[in-house]
Parts: structure tokens; sequence; C-alpha cells
């Protein structure tokens, strides 16, 4: 069964939130798969996204603070900091009623469907890469690869390969798992572990 933008989101959330929750105190230094990014620069990125999200639902203040360094955005110990930012987006979501429904964004009007499915996948693609910067593994279910293949089957090559969206789609082996596909034509090299202590 497919998955609609809600539920791509409601459970990338769940996904980003388990990885979260098994990285160690030690682990938010380690470097990540986005250059020049540590653990807890991942966690800042994907909480200060996760928070804006829930303000464009709820009708509310939509500022998005963009840093090199997005650690210093996180507040106290990150798993917490990232619970109460979920817990508010859970909120948020629970008001969702019609995908079609606009909404104000940065980028002017936006259906809910449309504000949703982006985010929900960079949920998936962090998670991977938390996990794989803590030395750990995550299988992306299938209406998850579903829907990241079938979102970006309608999006330009000029649009995704740019700087802060993907980089060039790296070769995936022939016996890659779906999820190690998906990570390769975000231009992550499904075999990276280079998480040593930064």
């Amino acid at each position: 069964m497919s998955w609609n933008a809600l539920e791509m989101y409601t459970n990338g959330l769940e996904v980003f939130t388990s990885v979260v929750e098994s990285v160690g105190d030690d682990g938010w230094s380690r470097t990540s798969p986005c250059e020049g990014w540590s653990a807890l620069d991942v966690l800042g990125h994907v909480g200060a996204a996760t928070s804006m999200g829930a303000a464009i639902l709820r009708g509310g203040d939509m500022a998005f603070e963009r840093l090199d360094q997005p650690s210093g955005l996180v507040e106290g110990d990150p798993a917490t900091w990232w619970r109460g930012l979920a817990t508010e987006a859970r909120d948020a979501l629970s008001s969702v009623d019609d995908l079609d429904r606009e909404v104000d964004s940065p980028m002017g009007k936006r259906t809910v469907r449309d504000g949703l499915s982006f985010p929900a996948v960079d949920l998936f693609v962090h998670a991977w890469d938390l996990a794989a910067s803590a030395g750990q593994s995550v299988t992306f279910p299938d209406e998850a690869v579903e829907f990241i293949r079938a979102l970006f089957a309608q999006v330009p090559v000029e649009a995704s390969r740019r700087p802060g969206v993907f980089s060039a789609e790296v070769a995936a082996t022939n016996d890659a798992s779906p999820t190690e596909q998906v990570i390769a034509f975000t231009g992550r090299d499904p075999g990276w572990n280079g998480g040593d202590a930064g």
C-alpha cells in the first residue's frame, strides 16, 4: 500500500526519532556523510526544518535560520531537544485533514501535500546519515522507497542536483538494496563508514 505525504512524514518522524534515541552521548561529534557536518549538525538541520514545518501547518512564524554549522541550533541534550520538536510536529500534523489545502510558506503558497513531501524525504535520508555516522544501518520501508522514487521522477534534474539538495548520483552496486539505491541516488556512498569521532 502506498503512502501519501502525511503518512510519509509521520513515519519519517518515527524513523528519525528512533535513530536519534540510539546515538550515544559521544556520537554527536562524529563525522556525518554530509560534507562538513557532524552528526549534531545533521540533527540541528532537521530540527530547524521540522520546527518550521510545524509553524507552517499552524499558520505561525516561518523563520528558518540557516547556519553553516546547524549544531549551533541544538539546545541542551540533543535527544531531549529533538523529542520536543517531534512532539510539536506530531501535534501540528494532527490538524491536517486536507492535503490539498494551501498554506503560506517561505516559497509562497503551497499545498500541504507539497509542503510535507520534501521534508518527509529529508527525515528518512538524514536518518540514514545519522545512523551511518554512528556505525549503524537503517532500512527504509518499501512504501518510503516508492514515495521517494515517485517524487523525484517528477523533479527536474537541475532542481535536485544543486547545493543544499543532492550531489551527483553515485553508482550503486548490482546487489544494492532498495535503501542503498535511494542513498546512491541522493549522491551518498551507501558504503560510507567515516563516522570517526570529530
